[in-house]
């Protein structure tokens, strides 16, 4: 299903019996995140979710939908149980509970370690193909790769991932450069003053998360 007939059908089938059906049986706050077919629905009371669970599958059967059994679960997601342990993802991202620097509860999210794995494995691939372009398009055309990475990926909390990834991409990068002809053609040093005298992309953050207590991640 594509992501527009996916926004279009589901926001009938899921979103609308969300808020008007399953809401109003919830015995504490509930929500409903979704990205065209990929959706978290979050509860405050753990009995909520399962009762969720139980009916979910038998109402997207009616409209012709097959809810995906290995996707599929209940994942208790609290700061007052087994904080650090309990993580999920979701639309690329890895979210868990952690502390912050005082110590307080705080929500983390990062990267989640196969995207980032296969966001590196593509960069690896992209840098193959146009390391002979001269450098003012190749540095343009790597700033626009990395500005759009850190668009998606540069939530709150995922500074640490954004860095790693820019670090390892960029030493991707001086590697397939040095390939360009038989001798090495840049050091580490005189390959910094290009990545500064194109002004590469660095890392930045563009957003904030919510949270809730209890998910059920599909």
């Amino acid at each position: 299903m594509s992501p527009v007939l996916a926004n279009v059908f589901l926001h009938y089938v899921l979103d609308i019996w969300f808020e008007k059906v399953v809401k109003r049986h919830c015995r504490g706050e509930a929500c409903l995140i979704r990205y065209a077919d990929d959706f978290v629905c979050a509860f405050e009371d753990q009995a909520d979710a399962e009762r969720f669970y139980n009916v979910l599958g038998r109402r997207l059967e009616k409209f012709g939908l097959e809810l995906s059994g290995a996707k599929t679960r209940i994942i208790p997601f609290s700061r007052y149980r087994q904080a650090g342990k309990m993580r999920f993802e979701f639309l690329g991202c890895e979210f868990r509970w952690g502390k912050d620097r005082k110590g307080k509860d705080h929500l983390k999210r990062r990267t989640a370690r196969q995207k980032l794995r296969s966001a590196l494995k593509r960069f690896t691939a992209w840098c193959q193909e146009p390391r002979h372009l001269r450098l003012p398009v190749l540095f343009q055309r790597l700033n626009a790769k990395l500005r759009g990475y850190y668009n998606y990926y540069g939530v709150h909390g995922n500074a640490a991932s954004l860095q790693e990834f820019f670090n390892k991409a960029i030493r991707i990068l001086l590697k397939w450069l040095n390939r360009r002809s038989q001798r090495h053609s840049y050091t580490w040093q005189g390959y910094n003053k290009v990545l500064e005298r194109f002004k590469v992309a660095r890392p930045r953050i563009v957003g904030r998360p919510k949270t809730r207590q209890a998910a059920l991640k599909t």
